[in-house]
């Protein structure tokens, strides 16, 4: 028997999300030194892990041959005490794309709806088809969410609606007071996922804890991948009402988040230094990487997050041809975006960098 044949019909029309290839695979492939090569793909810190984080694990690793925290219980107190909420409001995941499957878990199944922007996170269509949800794709108004056109595709089956912002992989984030007015229309057969990836990056971050509070459907979700520097350790939190946030503790795994992971996260969420630093100069490297694609004659959408959105072309060309100079960058073909790429905002000298070896290239 082929194993085909016992699979269930749905896998085989399952999309696949396609990381980059590793460091070690790109510095072999084309004979390059592993330190020459400056990834600008996946959003990380070019500024490494908290130092706080750092210091954390080095303490913890004594007691690695203990299990977990299988309630994160410290963790949850942390981020409930900055957000102003209750333990109970929050759950901790194996970065926050556990907490966006654990939605489907628990919400989705054939013949119910989800609404997603046309350029948004892949991983919201990837769950919805894993659970046999129908995904409305909504298109997107200058490469950020149409929340009217949004609330418009909702239907008596939808049940969840994904929006991010800023958007990944376009950049663009929503004004404030449209998040509020979309909230506030929602029906009550609909749940929020509000993802705030790369909240930290934003001058003026909306704050829904009031609306959860209020009793509204919605579950926003963090992560210690991006400003925090902790991608490696594959860790991020939700928060919502305590009833859903109990319904999706149901499906959680137990120990489904390491020890380090949380150890590392209490100390980078009191890192604010670290954080201010960052943020600063992912600002002045923005203004850079526009500056300096702009002269190069790309239309660039800088966005509010630690990257940009460029119209390029060509993408997997551009793509293939720094890989080759050793240069990474994300093509956008996946996302039905083959005429644009993503590119991190790096440090200062990558930045300078990359600008010269585009410069090359072009």
């Amino acid at each position: 028997m082929n194993y085909t044949d016992l699979a269930n019909p749905g896998v085989f029309d399952q999309p696949m999300y396609i990381p980059g290839k590793p460091l070690n695979a790109v510095a072999k492939e084309y004979g390059l030194d592993i330190d020459s090569i400056d990834k600008l793909a996946s959003n990380e810190n070019p500024f490494g892990p908290s130092p706080n984080a750092i210091n954390a694990l080095s303490g913890a690793l004594d007691s690695l041959h203990l299990y977990p925290d299988g309630s994160c219980t410290e963790l949850k107190e942390v981020i409930a005490d900055k957000l102003s909420l209750t333990s109970e409001n929050i759950i901790i995941g194996n970065g926050s794309n556990e907490i966006i499957e654990l939605l489907g878990h628990v919400f989705l199944r054939p013949g119910l709806d989800v609404v997603v922007g046309s350029y948004s996170f892949i991983v919201y269509r990837l769950v919805a088809r894993l659970f046999g949800a129908n995904v409305i794709d909504v298109p997107m108004d200058d490469f950020k969410h149409d929340l009217k056109a949004m609330h418009k595709a909702i239907t008596p089956n939808t049940r969840l609606v994904f929006v991010a912002s800023p958007n990944n992989p376009t950049g663009m984030a929503n004004h404030s007071s449209e998040i509020i007015e979309f909230i506030e229309s929602m029906p009550s057969h609909v749940i929020l996922c509000f993802d705030e990836a790369y909240a930290e990056y934003l001058e003026n971050l909306p704050n829904l804890v009031p609306f959860i509070l209020e009793g509204k459907n919605i579950i926003c979700l963090r992560t210690f991948s991006k400003i925090f520097g902790l991608g490696g350790l594959r860790i991020g939190y939700g928060y919502g009402d305590s009833d859903l946030i109990a319904l999706l503790n149901r499906v959680r795994q137990p120990f489904n988040v390491n020890s380090l992971a949380q150890v590392a996260a209490i100390a980078a969420l009191g890192d604010s230094n670290f954080l201010n630093q960052c943020k600063q100069a992912n600002d002045l490297g923005r203004k850079q990487l526009i500056e300096g694609l702009q002269r190069l004659g790309f239309k660039v959408y800088g966005g509010s997050a630690n990257f940009v959105f460029v119209q390029v072309g060509k993408g997997q060309e551009l793509f293939q041809k720094l890989q080759a100079k050793g240069i990474i960058i994300r093509p956008l073909d996946s996302y039905g975006l083959p005429e644009y790429v993503r590119i991190t905002i790096g440090t200062e000298s990558q930045n300078i960098r990359l600008l010269t070896i585009l410069e090359v290239v072009m």
